[in-house]
């Protein structure tokens, strides 16, 4: 099984990158790849563009990698409680290739971590209502708040780690 993640963040030091790295890194027992947001960048988003340049290729790459993909893995960054202006413009960008949808039906284990207590709830909240509507199948979310008291290498909090184990292990083998 082929396992896709990213961070919703172009952060050179993504505390959402760290997270879904080391999530990927947990199911050893598959094909995992992580993709770096920075190299999916592209203008943004205006009719105008479309209309004149089309589809960029970046974009397409992208969205051939997720179609390739068995499993989504997604860690939001959370800016002023919904996605960063990075991811937002991809998602735009993928979300105007005609005859398909963004996340083409793919189960989606969606997270979100952040330094402070909610853990990226309202980007977890604006994705839930969103991304089943762009075609993904939102199977598990998990939330890690107060990243740098929570995450060195790792979860360092038990509840956390459980969780998230429970929840990998049910993704993993229910797809």
């Amino acid at each position: 099984m082929k396992v896709l993640g990213f961070a919703g963040s172009n952060s050179a030091a993504s505390i959402n990158k760290k997270l879904v790295s080391y999530v990927l890194q947990q199911a050893e027992a598959h094909t995992t790849e992580l993709l770096d947001l920075n190299d999916y960048e592209v203008a943004i988003y205006s009719p105008e563009r479309e209309s004149k340049d089309g589809i960029p290729d970046k974009i397409m790459a992208l969205a051939e990698k997720i179609a390739e993909a068995d499993i989504l893995i997604i860690s939001l960054a959370e800016h002023n409680s919904s996605y960063s202006a990075a991811f937002k413009n991809v998602f735009d960008w993928m979300s105007r290739i005609p005859n398909r949808t963004v996340f083409v039906d793919k189960p989606l284990f969606l997270m979100a971590t952040s330094p402070g207590v909610r853990g990226g709830q309202g980007v977890l909240e604006a994705a839930q209502d969103r991304f089943p509507r762009n075609g993904a199948a939102v199977v598990a979310v998990f939330s890690l708040p107060q990243f740098h008291e929570n995450f060195t290498n790792g979860i360092l909090s038990e509840p956390y780690h459980s969780e998230l184990k429970t929840k990998l292990f049910s993704v993993l083998t229910n797809h």
